[in-house]
C-alpha cells in the first residue's frame, strides 16, 4: 500500500482517528502477509462497536478495508462481528488481545452440529460444520448448533482443541476469488463449548441486522476501488462519450449506497434499528448496496476493457468483489424483503 485513501460515508469531515490505527498497521504488514496477519499487529483495535454512537465510523474502516484489501477485509469483518457479538451478549470476558476469532453460522445439506448439555451445566458439541472461513487459522469463533430438532444455540468454541478438525465433507474450494480464504467444513468431536446467549438470540438480537450492513460497507469499500481504478483511467487519456456514461453512472450508484449506509449509520446510533425494523433495514440497505456493486462491477468491465484484467491487483480486486458480494443471496434476500414487509411492524410504509 502505498497511499492513503479512506471511504469515508459523510462529506466534508476529517477521517476520524481510528483509521489512522488502520493505516499504519497496513502499512506495517507486507503486501506478500496472510489476511489475518495484520490482525495480529492490532488491526481491529479502537474500532467502535455498532449502536454506542460511532457506528459510523465503524463502517467506515470495513469500507477502507474492502478498498484497500478485501482479503484482509474478509478476515477483519467476521473478528470484529464477534467482537460486536461477545459484546452485546454481556461476554466480552471470553475475549483476549491474542486471540483471532471466526463466525461460523451458515447451515449445509446433510451436515448438523448438534449441543449437548451435561449434568453440570457444561455443554459440548458435536457434528460438522459448514463454511467455517480460515477455519484452521483462527484461535477462537462463535458457532451456532442445534440445541434440539428447532432451534439453534450460538457457542464460543476454541478452535485450537484437538478435537476440532477438517472434515473431509467432499466440498471443496478452489475460487478464483477471495484466494486465502478457505472455507472448509469443520467437525467436532464432544468439543467443549461456552454458551453465547439462549437459544434463538443469535438471531433475535438487534446486532444481527447491524452485522448484515457493515458486510456491506466491505462491499461499497470493494466498489469503491473499482471506481478508483475507472477515474485512474479517466485520468490517463481522454474518454469518448461511452466512457464518460460509465463513469458517470458507477459514480451515481456509488453516492446512492453511500447515502443509505450513511443514513443507516445514524439510524442505529439513534436506536431506530431494532427488532423486526432491524432486519428490515439490514435487507434494504444490502440490496441497495449489492445492486450498486453489481452494476458498478458491470460498467468497469464495459469502460475499461479487457486489458485491466491482466493487472494483478484489479484482477483480484474484481474476483474477490464478485464473490464477496455473493454473501447476498441475490433475488432470494429481495423476496425475503418483500416478506417482511408484509408482517406488520413500524418498518413498513
Amino acid at each position: 500500500m502505498t497511499e492513503r485513501q479512506d471511504v469515508l460515508l459523510t462529506f466534508h469531515r476529517d477521517p476520524v482517528p481510528v483509521l489512522d490505527l488502520v493505516h499504519a498497521v497496513l502499512h506495517a504488514v507486507p503486501a506478500t502477509a496472510g489476511p489475518l496477519e495484520p490482525l495480529g499487529h492490532g488491526l481491529t483495535d479502537g474500532v467502535p462497536q455498532p449502536g454506542a454512537g460511532e457506528t459510523m465510523e465503524r463502517w467506515e474502516v470495513l469500507a477502507t478495508l474492502g478498498a484497500h484489501d478485501l482479503q484482509v477485509a474478509r478476515a477483519a469483518e467476521p473478528h470484529l462481528d464477534a467482537l460486536a457479538i461477545l459484546d452485546e451478549a454481556g461476554r466480552s470476558d471470553l475475549t483476549g488481545p491474542e486471540l483471532r476469532w471466526g463466525v461460523f453460522a451458515a447451515e449445509g445439506p446433510g451436515l448438523r452440529l448438534t449441543a449437548e448439555q451435561h449434568d453440570d451445566d457444561t455443554w459440548t458439541l458435536s457434528g460438522t460444520k459448514p463454511w467455517c472461513s480460515l477455519g484452521s487459522q483462527l484461535e477462537r469463533a462463535l458457532v451456532t448448533a442445534w440445541v434440539d430438532e428447532e432451534r439453534r444455540g450460538m457457542f464460543a468454541v476454541d478452535l485450537t482443541d484437538p478435537r476440532v478438525t477438517p472434515a473431509g465433507t467432499g466440498q471443496s474450494w478452489a475460487p478464483s476469488g477471495l484466494r486465502d480464504i478457505p472455507s472448509g467444513s469443520l467437525a467436532f468431536d464432544a468439543v467443549d463449548a461456552r454458551p453465547v446467549g439462549d437459544p434463538g438470540w443469535y438471531l433475535r438480537r438487534d446486532g444481527f441486522g447491524w452485522g448484515g450492513i457493515g458486510v456491506a460497507a466491505v462491499w461499497y469499500g470493494g466498489a469503491v476501488a473499482v471506481h478508483r481504478r475507472m477515474l485512474r483511467q479517466a485520468g490517463g487519456r481522454a474518454l469518448d462519450q461511452v466512457g464518460l456514461a460509465h463513469l458517470g453512472a458507477a459514480d451515481a450508484c456509488l453516492h446512492g449506497a453511500r447515502a443509505v449506509l450513511a443514513e443507516s449509520a445514524a439510524a442505529v446510533d439513534a436506536g431506530l434499528v431494532t427488532g423486526p425494523a432491524g432486519r428490515v433495514a439490514a435487507l434494504r440497505v444490502r440490496q441497495v448496496v449489492a445492486d450498486a456493486v453489481e452494476a458498478v462491477l458491470l460498467h468497469a468491465a464495459h469502460a475499461l476493457g479487457p486489458a485491466p484484467l491482466v493487472e494483478a491487483e484489479h484482477a483480484r480486486r474484481v474476483a474477490d468483489l464478485q464473490l464477496y458480494v455473493r454473501q447476498h443471496h441475490a433475488e432470494r434476500d429481495a423476496a425475503a424483503l418483500g416478506r417482511a414487509l408484509t408482517e406488520p411492524t413500524e418498518a413498513t410504509r
